[in-house]
């Protein structure tokens, strides 16, 4: 199965500049996007980058195996754009995955999980209401990315008629956004986003009584 993973250079992790710079968010972000690049391949499955307009990760050592990977460059909103993905599945594709770019925790076998999963529609909800991961077999469905993508895609497929498999997964649940996050990163992960973290500085902190990140 093809997998797209949206993704894009601009001001990217913006709610991340609390702890890291904009070139260490930048160079995070590809890190992240190399280790879901990774998990898509060893899930037995080609990626896709969906991009809004050319990336050369040719020279970017921090976007390890990402250079190659086929791209479908898009330069409208996310929806329209990924809606455009899924017009494949009205020419003969059977399914088509959508990953997020930021899914630093994702695993193949939580991606399995979400691929194995029944129903015309597979979604892996993200924490505050988000859609982190889709697998689509059925054409008429469309996404929409907006405010509470996982209610509003439940409720479209209901009103549409498209039988829905859910997966509640922590690894496909925890998209990469806020400096809190990165905690998750460092007790979780297993990839090179965590190694960069590391490398970086960034550390543990429960001086507050609950777990954060602090730069070294």
């Amino acid at each position: 199965m093809r997998v797209v993973i949206p993704y894009t250079d601009r001001d990217p992790k913006s709610r991340l500049a609390p702890v890291l710079s904009e070139p260490e968010r930048r160079a995070f972000a590809r890190v992240m996007l190399g280790d879901v690049v990774a998990v898509v391949r060893d899930a037995g499955h080609e990626p896709e980058l969906l991009v809004p307009a050319p990336i050369d990760f040719a020279d970017a050592d921090t976007a390890v195996g990402v250079d190659g990977v086929p791209t479908t460059v898009d330069d409208r909103a996310l929806t329209p754009a990924v809606d455009a993905v899924l017009d494949r599945l009205g020419e003969g594709v059977a399914e088509v995955g959508i990953v997020m770019a930021d899914l630093a925790l994702a695993t193949p076998a939580a991606l399995r999980r979400l691929t194995a999963v029944g129903g015309e529609v597979g979604i892996a909800p993200g924490r505050g209401g988000g859609t982190n991961a889709l697998v689509v077999r059925e054409p008429s469905f469309s996404v929409d990315y907006h405010g509470a993508s996982y209610r509003d895609h439940r409720e479209a497929a209901a009103t549409a008629g498209v039988s829905v498999g859910v997966v509640d997964s922590m690894r496909l649940a925890t998209d990469i956004d806020e400096p809190a996050d990165l905690a998750e990163v460092l007790l979780h992960g297993d990839g090179r986003a965590r190694g960069w973290l590391v490398d970086a500085g960034v550390e543990l902190d429960a001086s507050g009584g609950r777990v954060g990140v602090r730069r070294g």
